[in-house]
């Protein structure tokens, strides 16, 4: 079906890899139009918000979300996060923050001698609640009696409806799952993790299902990356070891993501992961591949598999090529000459 589209580019390095997403998906072939909101850092110096108050409501009327990066100096993080990226996340109950982790054959990891089949991991963050629910606050600002409080929040409907995602995605790969958990310190929001999981894992009979502590997986993604296929994991714990996951499969500027409502009563959105990268904004040598993978799971998602399907295979042909990688990844080449080569893929009839 045709896909509307409205395009956050965002800060710093976001528009330059968004750009490129949109040139990929044009030469793809895709069925979508685009509608660029200016949203963002700049926005909220102008105006002292991130995005409109009705922000919500323009985004209600697409059918996908496509976004760049959050984030600026003279802009506090918690400012851009809370009045832009967890508003849309939350309201539109975008319950599954999907993260791909995989090394690209072409791309050497900074763990010696691993090659692309011994890092393959899927990651489902649960991206509504957590630690990041925003549940909390401070009083005594100033004085030597100041608290803060963070409370997180776990529910039962939320870490089931994750785990059931994971479970069935874990049934059409390998078949193996890795809660991750620290249910031996804290004592009520993991035990109830590890609770609805286990649940869950009954209607999973042929499904293996382990539960790890998160220092233990960390050390595990390290040392015995091949042994983790699927894995589901709380908001915090999801975000800290999904970026590890990108470290070594060669860095943020590769990893996608896609924040999903299953339900399809919301639109759901697709961003790179690495951030805004002020300090190289501008300057035309950001890596524009999880920007462009994110493109791919967003026409997926919105039923155009065969076309993202082909973009993902263009990328995989020029990161194995090797001419026009850029520098966070050894090569010489500009966010704009990868975008073309990845779009001359296409021309050429990349398939799967």
């Amino acid at each position: 079906m045709h896909a509307r589209i409205a395009v956050i580019p965002g800060d710093g390095v976001g528009p330059e890899v968004i750009a490129e997403g949109l040139k990929v998906l044009e030469a793809s072939g895709a069925d979508f139009s685009a509608e660029t909101l200016p949203w963002g850092c700049d926005y909220f110096l102008r105006t002292g918000e991130m995005m409109p108050s009705d922000g919500l409501e323009t985004l209600k009327t697409y059918n996908a979300v496509y976004l760049g990066a959050v984030g600026a100096p003279g802009v506090p993080d918690h400012e851009s996060l809370w009045g832009l990226l967890f508003p849309i996340r939350q309201r539109f109950e975008q319950f599954a923050n999907i993260r791909p982790v995989h090394l690209l054959e072409g791309i050497r990891s900074p763990l010696t001698g691993r090659l692309s089949a011994d890092i393959d991991m899927l990651f489902f963050r649960e991206n509504t609640e957590g630690e990041y629910s925003g549940t909390g606050g401070r009083i005594h600002k100033g004085t030597d009696s100041e608290v803060a409080v963070e409370t997180p929040i776990f529910t039962r409907r939320a870490i089931a409806r994750l785990a059931t995602l994971a479970f069935t995605a874990a049934r059409s790969r390998r078949r193996f799952l890795v809660s991750v958990t620290k249910s031996n310190a804290s004592r009520h929001t993991y035990v109830l993790w590890d609770e609805v999981v286990s649940e869950v894992a009954v209607d999973f009979p042929d499904v293996h299902v382990e539960s790890v502590l998160v220092d233990a997986m960390a050390a595990r993604m390290v040392l015995a990356p091949a042994s983790i296929d699927v894995v589901v994991a709380s908001n915090l714990f999801g975000d800290i070891l999904t970026d590890l996951g990108a470290a070594i499969a060669g860095g943020l500027g590769v990893a996608p993501s896609a924040n999903i409502d299953p339900t399809r009563r919301h639109p759901s959105m697709f961003e790179p992961v690495h951030g805004s990268a002020p300090d190289i904004a501008g300057k035309g040598v950001a890596n524009p591949v999880g920007a462009i993978w994110s493109a791919a799971m967003m026409l997926d998602h919105l039923g155009q598999g065969a076309t993202a399907h082909a973009i993902i295979a263009a990328i995989r042909a020029v990161v194995r090529e090797g001419s026009k990688l850029t520098a966070d990844l050894g090569g010489g080449a500009t966010t704009g000459q990868f975008g073309d080569a990845v779009a001359a893929e296409l021309a050429r009839g990349v398939i799967a």
